[in-house]
């Protein structure tokens, strides 16, 4: 298998040797439990302030037996096989414990965005049919305990709750540190630790036994950038055998210590931090939230050979004067993925830091890695492609209109289909429906190429390219150029409205730290390297961007404040076929 030999950019799936597991999240914990009892599986070392709360070292022994303890509490509710719980929080340890727990208990869990406020965190528990909530006392300024009592009611007996707005949400327990002030104490999830201590082992593997492969791990809420967050359903097969071939491609080894900026509530850190780690039976070693300082120690005084963020987590860690202080010697693989990966933002990482770089590309709906590169891939296909497809993976690249694959080398709409792909939204068929065709290729509304070769480059998004007086352009290759400035350390490119061209480019850049750089400086570096309708009509110099809890920089909040910053307001309303 492999590319089809007609010149089309179409990847039939093979298995690299990798055969596809048939278990469980609950059931792998177990395994790995038994093979390497004592060695660490979870530590959080990085945070003092917390005390001992956040002091933890667990074996894979004591890993899987407080999974247990939990599930045989999440029994004990009288929470029924399939039913949907949520976690509202930062990657506090309960998390990763819950998702263990509930995989046992053949639960799904809902993620929700830490950063949601009251109607985003109603509309999950609303629409993902939430039986129990799991929920930290506060995020930043934000008093979740306050936001959750407005929905609720306390009921009767441990974590008890009643709401006429949430009808199916019976339950709601605290995660990490309790609220300084509150006039509601939420019950602690550490007593439901407790609550199942009737339940015995027995009980608890005959309803492990009861979980299928094939059967809804997770409900991944989509980030919502455009509309309503829409939930994805992923299955223990999906998402195991995703975080496995990850992990195989990898190369990754049972001991190895793998340090992850990634938000738990993501796929980036729930699959392919937590699922790989425990794959590949190594220690995780989770940030609570992203912190530069926090990544650069922990990988320096654990000793962590991978890490694996974002582009801007990135960026952060290489600008920030802590870098140079600490010793990275033990780092041997960087890994990035979630938006497009400049190619000078890989040789900075190469060359500060001497580890070997990688990229990972996918989506939400596909549980989530779909391309990714090789250890011994050349240095430019490891930093200006996201590698080949993974084993088991169909990948083609088509024109959306007619729907047929384009020949090797032209853009085109990334299609997968496979294990990977998601059982479709929650309680949306039509949206399910617009994204997974009867044939089961799952469009993932990305531009890509593929060469001949089968490496992939993703070139933007269907919605994000620009139309320039009938041409397209394409901001992942300007945002590319651009950042080659030696001044430049991120930048985001974007179309904003146009009367005459229907759209223009405008560049925001974020100069380096201690740099100060000016308009006309770019336009000088673009002249006769770029062509001339590439060139920004507008830039913009920023320290920051709007992000969303994942790291992705929110380009619909930078437009919608170039248009009224340039006043452009009235050109944005032109009523258009």
């Amino acid at each position: 298998m492999g590319m089809r030999n007609d010149g089309s950019s179409y990847w039939e799936a093979q298995s690299e040797g990798f055969e596809l597991l048939n278990t469980t999240i609950g059931d792998l914990l177990d395994d790995r439990a038994a093979r390497y009892p004592d060695q660490e599986a979870l530590v959080y070392s990085a945070y003092p302030e917390f005390g001992p709360l956040l002091n933890i070292r667990w074996t894979y022994r004591e890993y899987r037996d407080r999974a247990n303890q939990l599930a045989k509490g999440l029994m004990a509710l009288g929470l029924q096989k399939g039913e949907h719980i949520a976690v509202w929080a930062v990657n506090f340890p309960d998390w990763i414990l819950l998702e263990m727990a509930a995989a046992k208990a053949g639960l799904v869990l809902a993620t929700a965005n830490p950063t949601y406020r009251g109607s985003e965190l109603e509309y999950v528990l609303r629409q993902g049919d939430i039986a129990a909530l799991f929920f930290q006392a506060k995020v930043r300024d934000h008093d979740c305990v306050a936001t959750v009592r407005e929905r609720v009611s306390p009921g009767v007996g441990a974590g008890a709750v009643i709401s006429e707005a949430l009808p199916k949400l019976r339950y709601a327990f605290l995660i990490g540190p309790p609220p300084a002030e509150s006039s509601w104490q939420p019950t602690p999830m550490r007593e439901l630790m407790t609550l199942g201590a009737h339940i015995s082992d027995e009980e608890l593997k005959a309803r492990q036994a009861q979980v299928k492969p094939s059967d809804p791990a997770q409900l991944q809420y989509t980030s919502g950038t455009t509309g309503f967050p829409k939930g994805a359903l992923l299955s223990h097969y999906s998402i195991l055998n995703n975080a496995a071939v990850v992990a195989h491609r990898l190369g990754t080894s049972p001991g190895h210590r793998f340090c992850t900026g990634m938000p738990m509530f993501h796929t980036g850190g729930c699959v392919l931090g937590v699922l790989s780690a425990l794959y590949a039976g190594g220690a995780l070693l989770p940030l609570l939230a992203f912190d530069p300082v926090k990544a650069l120690d922990t990988i320096a005084n654990e000793q962590c050979i991978q890490f694996g963020g974002v582009p801007t987590m990135l960026i952060a860690m290489l600008q920030h004067p802590h870098s140079k202080e600490v010793d990275l010697s033990h780092l041997q693989k960087v890994f990035s993925g979630g938006s497009p990966v400049p190619v000078a933002l890989m040789e900075q990482v190469s060359a500060a830091w001497g580890a070997n770089v990688g990229i990972v590309f996918g989506q939400t709906e596909a549980s989530p890695t779909i391309t990714q590169t090789f250890n011994d891939d050349s240095f430019e296909l490891k930093s200006a492609t996201v590698g080949k497809p993974l084993p088991h993976t169909d990948v083609k690249i088509i024109n959306p209109q007619a729907g047929e694959a384009v020949p090797c080398g032209e853009r085109g709409e990334l299609c997968c289909r496979g294990y990977l792909v998601m059982q479709g939204y929650y309680n949306m068929p039509e949206k399910t429906a617009e994204a997974i065709d009867q044939e089961g290729w799952l469009h993932t509304g990305d531009l890509a190429t593929m060469s001949k070769d089968g490496y992939v480059n993703i070139v933007g998004r269907l919605k994000d390219m620009v139309i320039r007086g009938g041409e397209n352009l394409f901001p992942t290759e300007i945002e590319e150029f651009l950042i080659r400035h030696p001044k430049v350390a991120d930048v985001q490119v974007l179309g904003v409205p146009d009367a005459f061209f229907g759209e223009e480019l405008l560049a925001v850049v974020m100069p380096k730290a201690g740099e100060t750089i000016t308009e006309e400086e770019l336009r000088e570096f673009c002249k006769g390297k770029i062509s001339y309708q590439k060139i920004p009509r507008y830039f913009k110099f920023v320290t920051s961007y709007p992000m969303t809890a994942s790291g992705k920089v929110q380009k619909f909040v930078l437009r919608e404040q170039a248009v009224k910053e340039l006043g452009l307001e009235a050109t944005a309303k032109t009523k258009t076929a």
